[in-house]
């Protein structure tokens, strides 16, 4: 029979200890009459067949029926009292693990709608004060079957958790700015900790201080920005792109249309698809006039900046001269934008005054 544990306790207890098991190398035999020290801001947790079972506070226990009686009821003790048991027992530290640092490893998306892409990525760190606030939900959450528990083994778990309340606070908030946001950290750092400390309390956490440092935004080139958010979005940051690139070079509207920005790609195939893929081509069709229309609205903005003599310059029907074919043919782009040529007019229109043009 294996040795019979008569007195245990944990008395070398570690900075960044959570939980700690005795023995270590597995299930213990106790029996009623074994002693239990439990040393000051710790206490006793008892586990049986991956159980989470009865809890002692600080003090010496003599184990009885009296303190572990859900043990009790279910080893079914001899009338003796002193029937040896196996058992886990985990001391749990109940002390504060003050500045445990935190940070955004992964950037906080905020919405910036009508603001440059419309999308912020806020990155910030700073320091938590954490501790065990319910030890039967801990052990039972993070602490059975493992020898020895340390903040090292769930810092992950904790900053995935704080970042995801930080975000949806945010999120919740209205924020559209960094300033905005920086707002909601002040927040957090008071009233609001309540909230954050409410999705920890349901792990047997706590967080007793909270402090930050205040956003920043993080730059990343466009194409490493898929990475950090949704398909919604980066699907609304590429039509902004594309119409802001547009806009800076308006002669790029019938380039466009030609790499399949216009209204009409894709209508002669559609008669050839099965339902699922026409719906499919409606919806690109749909996504493309939206941002014909912003590229629209961009290129009518920066006609609109231009001087006014070249703006309200007119187009010839009848162009004789070079710069009365470059405005025509500046004009059938703005047509083309607008859906007033179909591609195939535009496409021959403009080869017939591009050859008018190189022959002047």
């Amino acid at each position: 029979m294996p040795r019979i544990i008569d007195v245990v306790d944990h008395t070398n207890v570690g900075d960044d200890e959570f939980a700690y098991r005795e023995p270590q190398e597995g299930s213990g035999d106790f029996r009623m009459g074994s002693q239990v020290i439990v040393g000051e801001s710790q206490v006793a947790v008892f586990v049986r067949g991956g159980q989470v079972l009865d809890v002692l506070k600080t003090g010496r226990h003599t184990l009885s029926t009296a303190n572990l009686p859900i043990l009790s009821g279910l080893i079914g003790l001899a009338t003796s009292g002193r029937t040896p048991f196996t058992a886990d027992l985990y001391f749990v530290n109940l002390k504060d693990m003050p500045q445990v640092r935190w940070g955004t490893s992964t950037p906080i998306v905020m919405e910036t709608p009508g603001k440059g892409l419309g999308v912020v990525l806020l990155i910030t760190h700073g320091v938590i004060d954490i501790g065990v606030d319910d030890p039967l939900l801990f052990v039972k959450q993070y602490a059975v079957g493992k020898s020895v528990l340390r903040l090292d083994s769930i810092r992950d778990r904790i900053q995935a958790m704080l970042l995801g309340e930080i975000s949806g606070l945010i999120s919740a908030s209205g924020a559209q700015s960094i300033p905005a946001a920086n707002n909601v950290l002040s927040d957090i750092e008071g009233a609001m900790l309540v909230k954050v400390n409410e999705k920890f309390q349901a792990l047997g956490l706590r967080i007793k201080a909270f402090e930050s440092n205040p956003f920043t935004a993080k730059d990343v080139p466009l194409d490493e920005l898929r990475n950090y958010v949704s398909l919604d979005i980066w699907e609304r940051v590429q039509k902004l792109n594309i119409a802001q690139t547009a806009a800076a070079n308006p002669g790029a509207g019938g380039a466009l249309a030609g790499a399949g920005v216009g209204f009409g790609v894709g209508q002669a195939l559609g008669a050839t698809m099965n339902p699922e893929a026409a719906a499919m081509q409606q919806q690109l069709q749909q996504q493309q006039m939206l941002m014909q229309q912003m590229m629209m609205q961009m290129m009518q903005n920066q006609q609109g900046n231009r001087p006014a003599e070249q703006a309200a310059a007119p187009v010839s029907d009848n162009p004789q001269t070079k710069e009365e074919v470059q405005a025509l043919l500046d004009n059938l782009d703005m047509k083309l934008a607008k859906g007033e040529l179909s591609e195939a007019v535009y496409n021959r229109l403009v080869e017939k005054w591009q050859k008018r043009l190189s022959e002047m």
